[in-house]
């Protein structure tokens, strides 16, 4: 008889810290696109997970009628980079022309109200996000600094005002594409949430 021979495995090395090739040409510690989305597994580790309704919530319909106070969703989404240097007469974009308009925030931001495939939790790990997966979602507010650590518009130089990015800590039902064996767990990520005005003493 011939010898037996066990099957051999290779074995792949996944580097959690490693990011996605969704992340690659953007930098961003998060995707809101992924070519490379585990759709079955997940629908596999939700089939799975009993506990998995306790763990999930969302509130799909997001938008400043409901998060921000006397701002209407209309007025918000207007308030974008087409907007705000509209008003240029200078030749830099940081003229102190550039961000005069009619309303609008002190420090101008990009805003999305978006479903992340993929995120780097806060111990710098990329984790898969669910989302669209049997309909399940989870949507956040992005709120991003056009212009981190520009002046703030419509205020004088004397004060030496500067925009800064806030952040937020957000829990979401996530899956370890290194390790799928621990199936769906929350983890916790830090999403940019707000660009304020900062005026130093």
């Amino acid at each position: 008889t011939r010898p037996y021979h066990a099957p051999s495995y290779g074995h792949h090395y996944c580097d959690p810290k490693a990011p996605p090739a969704c992340a690659n040409s953007t930098g961003l510690a998060y995707c809101l696109e992924d070519s490379y989305y585990p759709e079955y597994e997940l629908k596999s580790a939700i089939a799975a997970d009993y506990l998995f309704a306790k763990k999930y919530s969302d509130i799909v319909d997001q938008s400043a009628n409901d998060l921000v106070d006397l701002i209407a969703k209309e007025q918000e989404e207007g308030f974008n980079y087409e907007y705000y240097s509209g008003a240029s007469k200078g030749p830099s974009p940081y003229d102190a022309s550039h961000w005069i308009g009619p309303e609008g925030y002190l420090c101008p931001s990009d805003v999305k109200y978006a479903m992340p495939r993929r995120a780097r939790n806060v111990n710098g790990e990329w984790r898969v996000i669910v989302n669209h997966v049997h309909y399940y979602t989870q949507t956040t507010r992005f709120e991003t600094c056009l212009h981190a650590d520009s002046a703030c518009r419509l205020l004088a130089p004397c004060y030496k005002s500067k925009c800064t990015q806030k952040y937020v800590y957000q829990r979401m039902v996530s899956y370890d594409p290194c390790d799928p064996y621990k199936g769906l767990f929350i983890d916790i990520y830090k999403f940019p949430s707000a660009c304020s005005c900062h005026i130093p003493q």
